[in-house]
């Protein structure tokens, strides 16, 4: 449809039909079409079944046949015959479920990342979805906040270049494409942030932070083209994200230029009401209108309220117009007008389950986002022969899929199923699985006494972790050890005089420090999704090198977190050993367990001969550094570059993340692998824009965030 047609339509619609175009809810209420009782959810709403055709779009269903039938039925009813969108979260996979973004993250993989979500989409798209709820872009330092699974982690610049990756995969270069669906980044902005890493709880940063570490990603997605963005659950300076003039007016719209559309969280435009910024429903729906939400989700005051506002004159209807406009743009940049069922089709959707081609990306991209933390005495690789112990909840679980999987498919992913598939010959003891604690329960039964059958293994293999529904939205946690009975476990085995390889099923950083006495070698698995336990054996044996990296910094203990690379540096900071009155705590050091950035391999690798020129007036940079491998093992390496601003008129962060480069090395041989940095790189925000200020800067390059070298340079 030509611009001038979709004008004319917006033109030809009623007041109260922009509205139905501005409000989604779920498939269930959808079946009221035909109905005048108003029963349930429709009642708590205040919904009329003459509204019912209005709405502009619905969440969560799947079902190729399910959802063209929707459709058909949707058009039938709706006055201009306008397409329904079809939107659901589709977070890392929908029936082949890759890693978890925060494992993903790890992988420092774009082009894996950008793989992974064109899969999900052809997945989705075949299945009816034409929009994803995906990616999430918030940056996260606190681990005991559930939702890290679902960022790439706790570096601005790692965010934004897996995100541009997301939104590349999911819509190509043409959103019409049947195999295409719109991305939605979100929770713009700052959710990331929590106050005690406690869900929907305040934000509070400074504009300063805000900028310059917070919004890196949900710009990343905008300068992609994501389709659309979403609002989060929290405030920020002191007025929730919903009801934002300066988020979604002035930062999103007038400084960013986006054209897309703004959808709410589920029911936040309600939920400023027990914010305590809207009296009622009638003012909350003022505040998102004003602010610039074109899409309501699962509440309907702009549909309740939104024509009363406008007859009043409290709301300008053009604040409706532009909603409605930028709605039917992207409906129409889908292809909806043409093609209301777009990919919808039902033999594809089963021609593409468990198909063999998504399978293998599955393990592929699992096996890249396996993290080796501990390798004592070259453990791993196992050999092939030796006769292993499997303990542990995570054994033969097929929790290991993650959050976010209730449409996946098995595959290979339970962590038996992977290590028999390599030959192994497995015994098993105290395989219990984990409950989650939102059912009352923290732990699995004490059943050490179990262990003993596996006295005659030469290596176990150890499967703990925590639950996936105690990670993921609204699983806040305070204590982020293992369970007691697991560690009882480890430690049991380790007792034993067994060698234990700890394989760590979890969501976030975990606190792990009191189990590494008793662990030989520790790899960190997150959640992989299908084919989780084939990556991990593919691992475990041998047949790949790991190579991912932590995206998140793990702590010592819970009392540090959030313990993050990137912090500040403080006016006593410490230097060599701590005393009484520098920034330090008693009782433990300042530094993380495990840093952002590290991760072990089978490989050794030497990084040497680190140079920076200037070129002709200062700026770029050009950096180089040689890169060994001096090991007899193939690998993958991360080479990353780290900046520090010495003195600036704003304090800067210790070292901030500004280039990667993954490259490949045979035993023995060496690399050059050459950086630019650029006078946006070294920019930063002093509180009224990005600046450049000369001055020292230093010029670290490295295995990690605490292992690099360094170069200064006067600009």
């Amino acid at each position: 449809m030509t611009d001038k047609e979709l004008r004319a339509l917006l033109a030809d619609m009623t007041l109260e039909e922009k509205l139905g175009e501005m409000t989604q809810l779920s498939p269930n209420f959808f079946g009221a079409e035909e109905s005048v009782d108003l029963t349930g959810p429709m009642q708590q709403m205040n919904l009329k079944s003459e509204d019912v055709p209005l709405l502009g779009s619905t969440l969560n269903a799947f079902g190729a046949e399910n959802i063209i039938e929707m459709q058909k039925r949707h058009m039938e009813r709706q006055p201009h015959h306008i397409p329904m969108l079809f939107m659901a979260d589709v977070i890392h996979g929908l029936k082949t479920v890759y890693p978890i973004p925060l494992a993903m993250g790890g992988s420092f993989d774009t082009g894996l990342m950008e793989e992974s979500a064109a899969m999900a989409a052809r997945e989705a798209a075949a299945t009816g979805v034409q929009l994803t709820f995906s990616p999430m872009c918030d940056l996260v330092r606190d681990p005991r906040w559930g939702r890290v699974m679902e960022s790439p982690g706790e570096d601005p610049l790692l965010i934004a270049r897996m995100t541009e990756a997301t939104v590349r995969g999911y819509q190509g270069d043409d959103l019409t494409a049947p195999d295409k669906i719109a991305a939605c980044f979100k929770h713009f902005g700052g959710y990331g942030g929590s106050e005690g890493g406690r869900d929907y709880n305040t934000v509070d940063i400074s504009d300063g932070m805000l900028r310059e570490f917070y919004l890196d990603g949900y710009k990343a997605a905008v300068d992609a083209g994501a389709a659309m963005g979403m609002t989060s659950f929290n405030t920020i300076d002191r007025i929730p994200a919903t009801g934002s003039k300066k988020l979604y007016r002035k930062i999103l719209r007038d400084e960013w230029g986006f054209e897309g559309v703004a959808i709410t969280d589920f029911d936040a435009v309600n939920e400023m009401i027990p914010h305590g910024l809207a009296a009622d429903g009638k003012e909350a729906a003022k505040y998102a209108l004003e602010a610039g939400v074109d899409i309501e989700m699962m509440s309907t005051h702009i549909l309740n309220y939104g024509k009363e506002l406008v007859r009043s004159g409290e709301v300008d209807e053009k604040l409706v117009d532009e909603a409605a406009w930028r709605i039917l743009k992207l409906k129409n940049k889908l292809g909806l007008f043409e093609n209301p069922f777009k990919g919808a089709d039902p033999e594809k959707e089963k021609e593409l389950f468990q198909c063999d081609v998504h399978m293998a990306l599955a393990r592929k991209a699992a096996a890249r986002c396996v993290v080796l933390l501990k390798n004592e005495g070259n453990l791993l690789p196992l050999k092939k022969g030796a006769k292993l112990g499997l303990a542990g909840p995570f054994a033969d679980s097929l929790s290991v899929l993650g959050g976010w999987s209730i449409t996946a498919s098995a595959g290979n992913s339970t962590l038996l199923r992977g290590l028999q598939l390599h030959g192994a010959e497995v015994k098993t003891a105290m395989t219990e699985e984990l409950k989650p604690m939102q059912m009352g329960f923290f732990d699995v039964s004490d059943q050490t006494a179990e262990l003993d059958s596996l006295s005659d293994c030469d290596i176990v293999v150890a499967a703990v972790g925590e639950h996936p529904d105690d990670t993921g939205e609204s699983a806040s946690r305070t204590v982020l050890r293992l369970s007691h009975n697991q560690e009882k476990m480890l430690e049991k085995l380790h007792d034993m005089g067994k060698k234990v390889v700890a394989v760590l099923f979890s969501g976030r950083p975990l606190e792990i420090k009191p189990v590494l006495p008793f662990c030989d070698a520790v790899v960190q698995a997150w959640f992989l999704g299908s084919e989780a336990g084939a990556a991990i054996g593919d691992v475990l044996f041998g047949d790949v090198n790991p190579s991912a990296r932590l995206p998140m910094s793990f702590p010592q203990t819970v009392g540090q977190v959030p313990v993050y690379y990137n912090h500040m540096n403080t006016g006593r900071p410490v230097v060599g050993k701590p005393h009484r009155f520098v920034s330090c705590y008693l009782d433990c050091p300042n530094e993380p367990l495990y840093p952002f950035g590290y991760g072990l391999s089978y490989s050794e690798y030497a990084y040497s001969n680190l140079k920076v020129e200037k070129t002709e007036g200062g700026l770029p940079l050009k950096v180089s550094v040689d890169v060994e491998n001096t090991s007899k093992v193939a690998g993958r390496e991360t080479v990353q570059l780290y900046i520090h601003d010495v003195a600036a008129s704003a304090v800067r962060p210790v070292k901030e993340l500004k280039d990667f480069v993954q490259i490949d090395l045979a035993p023995g041989e060496k690399q050059t692998v050459s950086f630019t940095v650029t006078t946006g790189m070294l920019s930063f925000w002093n509180n009224e824009a990005f600046v450049f200020e000369h001055g020292d800067f230093e010029i670290m390059a490295g295995h990690s965030s605490d292992e690099v070298l360094t170069a200064k340079v006067t600009l």
